[in-house]
């Protein structure tokens, strides 16, 4: 991971991603089925992980993403605002009723690898991975900060969403892998 992720997006790139979501929910929602709309810029065409994260009166409706890039950001924005909105194993499919209440949030992230030091993590900063064998959970980097976790807490929380036993980022068996993201 480069020291600084420095991928970064303009306000009307934003809007247009931010767009691309509801378009998307809409359309399934009304059962329709129409093209992807043209990115505003050649940018949005580049390939990068991505989630989007729908909250409703301030908790989690939804969230599913691609930790790696698959094709272009604004194509990954389409399928994962679906995915969000309807595939959540955790939420029931998204109703009409509830379209206009959430909020969206998308984070677009850095090039995943391998954390050298733990002490190296920034809350705020950086998304974690844990994965031993089969066992593998994700934690974008604002939700350490949302429930004001320190180091060690957002450490063992990745586990748990593995899992695993809050203390496995100890073992030597685990790998942790660390991301940076963009997120608004």
């Amino acid at each position: 991971m480069s020291e600084n992720f420095s991928f970064t997006l303009t306000q009307e790139e934003k809007d247009y991603l931010k767009g691309l979501v509801r378009k998307s929910i809409l359309c399934r929602l009304n059962k329709q089925e129409e093209a992807i709309p043209e990115p505003v810029t050649e940018h949005l065409r580049e390939n990068f992980g991505a989630f989007v994260t729908l909250n409703k009166n301030g908790h989690l409706r939804g969230c599913i993403g691609n930790v790696q890039g698959t094709g272009p950001l604004y194509k990954t924005i389409w399928k994962m605002a679906r995915a969000a909105a309807f595939e959540d194993p955790r939420f029931p499919p998204l109703s009409e009723a509830e379209f206009e209440e959430v909020e969206i949030e998308i984070s677009i992230l850095s090039p995943i690898s391998l954390c050298p030091d733990t002490d190296k993590i920034t809350i705020g900063r950086h998304g974690l991975i844990m994965q031993r064998g089969q066992q593998t959970g994700l934690l974008l980097p604002q939700v350490a900060v949302d429930w004001k976790w320190d180091r060690d807490q957002f450490l063992a929380q990745t586990c748990q969403k593995a899992g695993m036993e809050p203390t496995a980022w100890q073992d030597p068996a685990t790998n942790i892998f660390w991301f940076e993201a963009e997120v608004f």
